[in-house]
């Protein structure tokens, strides 16, 4: 009996080029995340020449710069990583939502992945736990997406 065929993406960085767009407004939470993702692209086979880092001021902005990022096709991904906690306002809700919604319709509208990283969480225990504590490395976790994105599209375009 004939199995199906299976298409899959692998975690070789090859020659492909890869952007961290990082938003600067919870810093502290975000090197984490920067860290992970460029522990992971390495550990994978990319060099640094291989990755550059872009820093927006905060998640809200990082849809316009993925969105320039990817028309510029210097990149086969784009790995976005910051971090959104809740505080007492539904400022939360607003900046979480546009750029989950944004950076979404970024990789939809040209094509290129872009691996989102981005921590949306009750606290701040909640987002150290996620950004290399007891939860793992969600910039780490992004990078691996990222990674295994652009080989499957390579393979699907083969």
């Amino acid at each position: 009996m004939d199995t199906p065929r299976v298409i899959e993406g692998d975690l070789q960085a090859r020659d492909l080029r890869f952007v961290i767009l990082a938003s600067r407004f919870n810093e502290f939470v975000v090197e984490a995340l920067v860290r992970g993702a460029l522990d992971t692209l390495r550990r994978h086979g990319a060099s640094d020449k291989q990755i550059d880092i872009v820093r927006v001021p905060g998640a809200y902005d990082m849809p316009l710069v993925a969105r320039r990022l990817a028309l510029g096709r210097r990149y086969d991904a784009i790995i976005a990583v910051g971090a959104v906690i809740r505080g007492q306002t539904s400022h939360y809700e607003h900046v979480a939502g546009e750029c989950a919604a944004g950076l979404s319709r970024v990789s939809a509208e040209t094509g290129v992945p872009v691996a989102f990283g981005v921590l949306t969480t009750e606290n701040t225990e909640q987002a150290i736990d996620r950004a290399g504590g007891k939860a793992g490395n969600k910039g780490s976790d992004a990078a691996a997406s990222a990674l295994e994105l652009v080989n499957l599209l390579r393979r699907l375009e083969a």
